[in-house]
């Protein structure tokens, strides 16, 4: 069986019908075809085109299929070209001829655009809870590991003592960016398609504001050319995956770090490593390598998308076909890896002492300026001033606060002694009160901020 075989004698060649079919790629979106079909059926039915008792058994029909999907009993077969196709052809072993009335006015082009907007719709939501549920492990490491002092990079070199809640916040706004895009990228899917039938819009007087109305969508595409042609919504979605990819793959070079032994920081969990089959020392950050690759994955499959698209004509074109795989290889490679960061995140153990370890006073450059700023100097001498003493202190093999005062002087009468008072990590941390600042008493108030934005999402989160 075939939607479209009327006008030729021969088939199809069977490697141009393997070619041709999709149906391995679009099944995934049946339960979304059942409902649009249902709602196509009840427009015919406001329309005069079915009568009530075809409307009804059509109905039926449809629900039932809808079931066989739900409990893993629907059967395709060889000749089920596409999902739409597949599904009429059960509707006709059910319910006889009345099955080929429910495509009267419609066509697969605006079927097509409709039940995919409509997954998207019901699946974003998925997405994003599984985003905030590493938001939550955030915070919960932020919480845990608030006395922390760290390190801050900047090139990879150290530059100024941080807070490591500070460091896992920062992460957290990444994600709740992202979390915004889906948020809006679902909005953009629920614009509706249907009624547009090929190109040229449906011959029948379908109600499409009812439409949209029966299956959810906020509004209804003005053209019928650009609506079934349309695929903005998807590479929105997966700009979205992309870039969201992007943050988790950055989170993940961060641990990467942190956890080799020259750093030292963290430590993973055993149930998140792999070890060599070479060298029995070895505890690989797998799962985190892995993270930082499939953003490439990821962006692989935006530019596969836009790549299709750009030379295409208005309208529709078979091209177009090729719209789902991404999309669906995208939410699947964010569905597997966000639960795995969640895991290997919330069960990594921090070393404390080899973070501290690692800060030096030669960080609290910075501090030592704005002492000289407070008495007078301009920042710009009082830069130059503090990168002589560096210099000078590196010649004799020392850090800034074991630089003797007469030792500063030599340098600029600037330097008095309340120097030693800011060459101190919890002074340079208490200093940064401003709003987002890695002062204590600020990042506790960006942890309350980061909770209230969690929990006003009203996503299962854990």
């Amino acid at each position: 069986m075939t939607l479209w075989g009327g006008r030729f004698e021969g088939k199809l060649d069977p490697a141009a019908w393997a070619l041709n079919a999709s149906i391995g790629i679009d099944q995934r979106l049946a339960s979304q075809d059942v409902r649009g079909s249902q709602a196509w059926a009840k427009a015919l039915l406001a329309a005069g085109i079915l009568t009530p008792q075809e409307a009804l058994v059509i109905d039926q029909g449809l629900a039932s299929i809808a079931e066989e999907f739900k409990n893993h009993l629907f059967a395709f077969t060889d000749s089920d070209e596409d999902i739409h196709t597949a599904i009429e052809r059960r509707l006709g072993e059910l319910i006889g001829s009345t099955a080929g009335k429910l495509h009267t006015g419609r066509s697969r082009n605006d079927q097509v655009a409709t039940s995919f907007r409509l997954w998207l719709i019901e699946n974003i939501p998925t997405l994003q809870a599984e985003l905030g549920k590493l938001q939550k492990v955030l915070i919960q490491r932020a919480e845990n590991d608030l006395g922390i002092i760290m390190p801050g990079y900047t090139h990879l070199q150290r530059a100024q003592p941080v807070l490591l809640s500070h460091w896992w916040l920062a992460h957290f706004w990444s994600l709740q960016r992202d979390w915004k895009r889906f948020e809006s990228a679902a909005q953009q899917c629920a614009c509706l398609p249907l009624g547009a039938g090929a190109l040229a819009g449906a011959p029948f007087p379908v109600d499409r504001s009812m439409l949209a109305a029966e299956l959810g969508f906020a509004s209804v595409i003005p053209n019928s050319i650009d609506a079934v042609s349309d695929r903005d919504f998807a590479v929105e979605f997966l700009f979205c995956s992309a870039l969201s990819g992007s943050h988790l793959s950055r989170l993940a070079e961060g641990i990467i770090i942190y956890t080799s032994a020259e750093f030292g920081f963290f430590e993973l969990s055993d149930a998140f490593a792999t070890g060599s089959s070479l060298m029995p020392q070895k505890k690989n950050p797998d799962v985190f390598e892995l993270a930082r690759a499939k953003s490439g994955v990821l962006l692989g499959d935006l530019v596969m998308l836009l790549s299709v698209l750009k030379g295409l004509p208005s309208a529709y074109d078979k091209d177009l076909q090729e719209d789902k795989a991404p999309v669906f290889h995208a939410y699947d490679t964010l569905q597997t890896l966000l639960p795995v960061l969640q895991g290997a995140i919330s069960s990594l153990r921090v070393h404390p002492e080899r973070i501290q370890r690692a800060i030096d006073a030669n960080m609290l450059a910075t501090e030592l300026a704005d002492t000289l700023v407070g008495n007078g100097i301009p920042f710009r001498q009082a830069h130059e001033l503090v990168g002589k003493a560096i210099r000078l202190a590196g010649s004799q093999q020392k850090s800034l606060d074991q630089l003797d005062l007469p030792a500063y002087q030599s340098i600029s009468p600037a330097f008095q002694a309340d120097i030693y008072a800011a060459l101190t990590v919890e002074k340079s941390l208490e200093r940064r009160t401003v709003f987002g600042g890695t002062a204590p008493q600020a990042v506790k108030e960006q942890l309350a901020l980061a909770k209230k934005l969690l929990e006003q999402s009203k996503l299962d989160v854990g």
